[in-house]
């Protein structure tokens, strides 16, 4: 599902139906509402390799999971101070996707960057879920007016503050970017496409060089995306 103009605003729950999911289209820019746990790869690996069991009830509590190491604190009365909450690079834990799926039931996942094209058509479609990207560099501050409070942080003393499960309830939570949707169709992969189908045009009417350092090219061929 693709655009034909311009991008859908829509507000989402951490929740969703399969209803509200088979609607949305790569582009579109997401607001969340409900609950969203962070979890990367100490939390993967201490669940998916170690088999210890996830201290939440996945999905019933939230079936989003955010790529995130929170800029935030626990006090000695219990209490949290939680400011930025900045997205890290989901590609880093394709290894465990597929089986953090089945294991959570998750249906949105939150990150930078996307995931490959390979791991969307092999584990999200399967799941019925989809990939949600930030926008950019230093939103993690703008995505933290978002969050409305710090329901419970689990795995503290075993992962430490980053790699722990933070469970955050969240409001008008964004905004975010839908990269992948149902049908596995990925928003940077299409426009890489449309990059890489259009550089060679940077290459019109130039000339080889007449010296070159060892390595330099002007070949179209050997530009990667």
């Amino acid at each position: 599902m693709e655009h034909s103009g311009k991008p859908n605003k829509i507000r989402l729950s951490t929740n969703p139906t399969n209803e509200a999911l088979s609607k949305l289209k790569i582009g579109d820019i997401v607001y969340l509402d409900g609950v969203v746990y962070t979890g990367r790869e100490g939390v993967y690996m201490r669940a998916i390799e170690d088999g210890e069991p996830i201290p939440m009830d996945l999905p019933a509590e939230s079936a989003a999971n955010f790529h995130c190491s929170p800029a935030a604190v626990q006090n000695e009365d219990g209490s949290f101070n939680m400011g930025a909450v900045t997205a890290t690079a989901s590609f880093r834990f394709s290894k465990w996707i597929g089986a953090w799926f089945k294991m959570s039931g998750a249906k949105l996942i939150l990150g930078k960057g996307g995931m490959s094209p390979e791991d969307y058509k092999k584990h999200f479609v399967p799941n019925g879920a989809i990939y949600l990207t930030t926008v950019g560099y230093g939103t993690g501050a703008l995505l933290g007016r978002g969050v409305k409070q710090v329901r419970a942080l689990h795995w503290r003393k075993e992962l430490g503050l980053a790699q722990a499960i933070w469970v955050i309830e969240v409001e008008n939570f964004g905004p975010f970017i839908v990269e992948s949707d149902l049908e596995g169709n990925s928003l940077f992969e299409r426009e890489n496409a449309k990059i890489a189908e259009n550089l060679s045009k940077a290459y019109e009417g130039t000339r080889p060089a007449v010296l070159k350092r060892f390595g330099e090219t002007d070949d179209r061929k050997d530009e990667l995306i």
